[in-house]
């Protein structure tokens, strides 16, 4: 008996045959440009007063920090303003931005001026490139480090670099995370056989580090401590700036080779965790427990890379 496909293959299969369900190519290509727009424009949400917060609701729900935005952009979806489409945002005045991210009291959300430049840089580059983000980054082929190479040469806000100790160094919080959601998105579709994966690090902002300082997996000196808990603006590429989102990247590189040696030893197989993976989950458990890591202050930095 010929043994079956294996459940990619047969969604290939089924697809190419269906009478009454169809995939829409056309709307893939809108997902792969809703992700493009919004990681973008995923740079600083914080608020200069916790008390002030730029507000967005969307469906009876009020959002705040990073989906605000991804609720602003589904609003205006709705309200049938083409965001999606290169042609439009590629050209789209400051002030439609502005329209598009307004917010539902008088705390707006921070940057408008330098998320509207590189939210028309960007879709410039994706015109230059085919019109859409999959054809974009097809010219990587299936592999996540050339999509990061490609991302960081072709487009100037994705360039998330800095100088350590008089060596050039790189963090690429948003390449990165756009390559892991254009994974994601592909995963699910049963298209997600990027190579290099595992190259990927975490996306190294200022909410995962004070989950990492609270598990114990970072320590912060006291003067740090004191200097964020005086709320001290510290600028993009200063010193401790660069050192705390630098061992944010390194601690959990540590916690995914400890990870896989676990595995290795409970149950004999490779681990096949990479480091976005355990970002993912970082992520909305500092988001959750903030209440508890209260004593543990965020740094702010104002600046487009995060």
């Amino acid at each position: 008996m010929e043994p079956p496909l294996f459940p990619r293959e047969s969604g290939q299969f089924i697809a190419e045959r269906s009478r009454d369900v169809f995939v829409e190519e056309e709307g893939v290509q809108k997902a792969l440009n809703w992700v493009f727009v919004i990681d973008t424009m995923n740079f600083s949400f914080w608020p200069e007063e916790e008390t002030q917060q730029c507000e967005v609701t969307y469906k009876g729900t009020t959002y705040t920090g990073y989906m605000t935005l991804c609720a602003a952009i589904a609003r205006a979806m709705e309200e049938g303003i083409p965001i999606t489409d290169p042609k439009y945002f590629s050209q789209m005045s400051m002030e439609e931005l502005g329209q598009v991210l307004r917010s539902d009291n008088e705390t707006p959300m921070p940057m408008l001026q330098e998320r509207h430049q590189v939210l028309t840089e960007g879709g410039r580059v994706l015109l230059e490139h085919g019109g859409s983000f999959r054809s974009f980054i097809s010219r990587a082929g299936n592999d996540a480090r050339k999509m990061v190479e490609l991302i960081v040469e072709k487009i100037n806000s994705y360039r998330d670099e800095a100088t350590f100790e008089g060596k050039r160094i790189s963090l690429y919080k948003r390449a990165q995370i756009l390559v892991a959601d254009f994974w994601g998105v592909m995963e699910a579709r049963g298209e997600g056989d990027i190579i290099n994966m595992d190259w990927l690090t975490m996306f190294a902002d200022y909410r995962v580090p004070q989950a990492l300082v609270f598990l114990g997996a970072l320590r912060y000196t006291d003067t740090l401590m004191q200097a964020l808990n005086k709320g001290e603006l510290l600028s993009s590429g200063d010193r401790r700036e660069v050192e705390i989102r630098g061992c944010s990247i390194w601690s959990v590189e540590l916690i995914k080779e400890r990870l896989c040696k676990l595995v290795k030893e409970r149950d004999g197989q490779t681990c096949n965790v990479n480091s976005a993976v355990i970002d993912f989950y970082l992520w909305p458990y500092a988001k959750k427990h903030h209440k508890e890591m209260a004593h543990i202050p965020i740094h702010h930095t104002r600046c487009i890379y995060y």
